[in-house]
């Protein structure tokens, strides 16, 4: 047991705890901290402290300003001070100085030594025997009569704390005021430690074709001090910050209003400059070490479109062919789930970027998870593409079935068979995406193909249940 008997005054005043405080928290993981506070001033130069401060707070974004007295003072200097109480830190500050030792002896009985601190302990290692008594590692005490006494086991005792420790994180000023009296101030600073993000969960139906959508935002809090009743504001974009150096729950199948909104009870959105802001209406208590989830939106009866997509060369970048085939052999397509975030649909918000959970209900009307994806900051009136597993039933094969070099390492002709499989007692829909680069051209193919953009060709198969279908085309590609 470590046991102190006197306390440094840090400051000649301590403000008030806040009055009102606002949280902006960004995606980045930081957040902006507005708190109204009061002080008790003196005329001239003056020291204040303010505590409960977060502990990694961004010491050089701090501002105070008087609300109740503009310009009535000046600030002359700033310090952070954040060594905080701890035996180690005591132990640490404690070398050279006097102290009493309360030792345990092998055979349980206890002696008390006063000595010197000559090292302090580098861990501090509980006995476990209900006694609160540890063995200090890394100690070396110099008893009065001389002795050096190695790795103590029992209790410490030291009269005084040492200098410059204190028990929170404090900001400490040097004021000059003008005038004496109490003086209501903003305090603000930036402080890392907070992030959200959000969460979307759709429930689709039986046919996979409607859905409710409700969206989450999941806030964590590390920044080292609790943000008790305070106006809340996420802000959704991505703020460009120059960087330094080192220094959830679920969601189900849930009704809701006809269209997306951020209900009363939910966040209220607007755009602020190149960005978006939601706000709670009412205020919240954020604890240190917590992590909050807070109704975003809700929307039932989304439209949903499934899209299968075989890509043979995604993520391959520019390929030149040459004898070797790339992308060949068996391919599962990618099922997407695709919906567009209009008024139409039900929809028609800024949705902040995040993660999207699939369910579809089965033939007992139980939810049963298809998936999950991440979205970018997704506008209204664009479309999300959830990509949310591979097809199970549909079998696809890809062969180069000729490689003929029209002019060696500049120009070739090749043909590609595509041989799609429905496994199905359904009919499916397959979208095949080919990828070419350089000058190319169809010669020949056994469906009409579509140029999505100058490297990428689309054929669209309907394939019946059971059904097999090939798709076959002949392509000249010719480069520098």
């Amino acid at each position: 047991m470590l046991t102190f008997t006197t306390a440094l005054a840090l400051a000649a005043s301590v403000a008030t705890a806040p009055t009102e405080s606002e949280l902006t928290v960004y995606n980045g993981g930081f957040a902006l901290v507005k708190q109204k506070r009061s002080l008790d001033l003196k005329t001239g130069v003056q020291s204040v402290g303010i505590e409960d401060v977060a502990q990694l707070i961004e010491a050089n974004s701090v501002g105070i300003r008087s609300l109740s007295a503009p310009g009535s003072f000046s600030v002359l200097e700033q310090n952070y001070q954040y060594d905080l109480i701890s035996p180690i830190a005591i132990l640490n500050k404690a070398v050279g100085q006097p102290i009493t030792f309360h030792r345990t002896l092998p055979n349980g009985g206890k002696e008390v030594l006063k000595g010197t601190l000559l090292s302090s302990a580098t861990a501090m290692v509980s006995q476990g025997d209900g006694n609160s008594n540890y063995t200090y590692n890394g100690m070396v005490i110099r008893t009065d009569d001389g002795k050096i006494i190695l790795n103590p086991s029992g209790e410490i005792q030291v009269d005084s704390l040492p200098a410059g420790l204190i028990s929170k994180p404090t900001l400490v000023w040097m004021l000059d005021s003008d005038r004496a009296g109490r003086n209501e101030i903003e305090l603000s600073y930036l402080t890392r430690g907070l992030t959200w993000k959000s969460d979307y969960v759709l429930s689709l139906g039986k046919d996979g074709k409607l859905g409710d959508l409700k969206g989450w935002v999941t806030m964590t809090n590390n920044s080292g001090v609790a943000y008790t009743d305070t106006k809340l504001k996420l802000l959704a974009g991505d703020v460009n910050r120059v960087v330094q150096g080192p220094g959830g729950f679920g969601g189900g199948r849930t009704g809701g209003a006809p269209m997306a909104k951020m209900m009363d009870a939910n966040m209220q959105e607007e755009q602020f400059a190149d960005y978006h802001l939601y706000t709670l209406p009412r205020p919240a208590t954020v604890r240190n070490n917590e992590m909050k989830q807070l109704s975003l939106l809700e929307a039932t009866g989304v439209q949903v479109t499934k899209k299968l997509l075989v890509d043979a060369l995604y993520g391959f970048g520019a390929y030149y062919p040459s004898e070797g085939a790339v992308g060949t052999g068996p391919i599962k397509p990618v099922v997407y789930l695709q919906l567009k975030n209009s008024k139409e649909n039900k929809l028609g918000v800024p949705l902040p970027k995040g993660t999207f959970k699939v369910f579809q209900s089965d033939a007992s009307g139980s939810l049963q998870m298809l998936g999950e994806d991440s979205i970018d900051h997704t506008p209204k009136d664009e479309k999300l593409s959830l990509r949310v597993g591979k097809a199970f039933d549909i079998v696809v094969e890809r062969k180069r079935t000729l490689f003929e070099w029209i002019r060696r390492g500049h120009a070739c002709r090749e043909t590609f068979e595509i041989e799609l499989r429905n496994r199905k007692e359904t009919p499916e829909t397959v979208t095949v995406w080919e990828r070419h680069w350089g000058e190319h051209k169809v010669t020949k193919e056994s469906m009409k193909g579509k140029w999505l953009d100058n490297d990428t060709l689309e054929y669209e198969v309907v394939l019946a249940p059971n059904e097999v279908k090939t798709v076959t085309y002949t392509i000249e590609t010719s480069w520098d």
